[in-house]
């Protein structure tokens, strides 16, 4: 008689082309060996055994490697891709955030099964503390740590590490579905509010009756313009006794100029003074055959003795 339970890990079954089995599962900061895996936690990537990858290279499944992570005891599940195949027999490593997600403790029970995700075209994140906000440009930060993850979970709470510090995302929305592949897509990205935020209330400035009421009597002299008001200072120092009396000018005597309407881009027109200008007869000697009439203020006709010259 042979029993099958006399291993410490179960043996991986297949059905239908389908890796299924349950590993024991614990955080990257149990993994034994003197290389730091800290990468392991910035991703959604997880670290199988060896017998696994010798399971999946005998089906016919379909590349990149996916796999759906769920947790029986709560009835919380996941998707995630995987990153190496050097773990213990039985034994698999996850991000904390993941564990976290499938409220799994350390040494917890996960079922492991391989899927087949669509390709995201859309995802909406809500970020669950306002410190993300100090981010300057929050897309091209998610852009850059999504490229440790393989796929994404509607509802799942994901970390990302930005400048040495921690940031929490909930997965809000996911299309074509539920649960998509993020390797090799076109993915419109969008935010909610964070969680917590509250729009800064803007302040109403109420103006008090005191101010409305004020006296302008101080300003009634003020009607126009005064020209060089100020005052002169000399190279030596020394002030001049008499004061500046600047003569107001009234906004009335400011005469501004009228447009030129018919004004054309590259065309300048030089404006003149349309007024005829009187010619100036210069005094001389009267000319052969000119009458010399001298104006009287009646405007009489006047004879030969009054001033009527003949000049031949």
């Amino acid at each position: 008689m042979f029993s099958f339970n006399m291993f410490d890990h179960p043996i991986p079954r297949v059905f239908q082309n389908r890796f299924s089995t349950q590993y024991r599962c614990f955080s990257v900061s149990m993994l034994a060996g003197p290389n730091d895996r800290s990468d392991v936690e910035k991703g959604g990537k997880i670290i199988m055994p060896p017998s696994a990858l010798d399971q999946l290279s005998r089906l016919n499944i379909t590349y990149p490697m996916l796999f759906k992570l769920t947790n029986k005891n709560s009835d919380r599940m996941t998707h995630c891709g995987v990153l190496e195949f050097v773990a213990d027999e039985g034994i698999c490593y996850l991000p904390h955030w993941m564990m976290q997600n499938l409220l799994l403790e350390e040494g917890g029970l996960v079922q492991v099964e391989s899927v087949n995700l669509q390709v995201a075209t859309y995802s909406k994140f809500q970020p669950q503390s306002p410190d993300f906000l100090d981010i300057t440009n929050p897309k091209a930060v998610l852009e850059n740590a999504l490229r440790n993850f393989a796929c994404l979970t509607t509802g799942d709470v994901i970390a990302i590490n930005y400048n040495e510090k921690i940031y929490e995302l909930r997965v809000m929305e996911t299309k074509p579905d539920k649960a998509v592949s993020i390797i090799e897509c076109d993915m419109n990205v969008d935010f909610d509010a964070p969680l917590g935020y509250k729009e800064p209330e803007r302040q109403v400035q109420h103006e008090e009756s005191a101010e409305g009421e004020a006296d302008h009597s101080g300003y009634a002299g003020e009607l126009g313009f005064r020209a060089f008001s100020g005052s002169g200072n000399r190279l030596d120092g020394k002030k001049k006794g008499v004061e500046p009396s600047p003569s107001p000018i009234k906004p009335g005597d400011i005469k501004r100029g009228i447009p030129n309407y018919e004004f054309k881009l590259g065309k300048i027109t030089f404006i003149r003074n349309s007024r005829p200008l009187v010619k100036k007869v210069e005094e001389g000697p009267p000319l052969p055959g000119s009458l010399i009439v001298p104006l009287r203020p009646c405007g009489e006709c006047v004879g030969h003795s009054s001033g009527v010259t003949w000049q031949w």
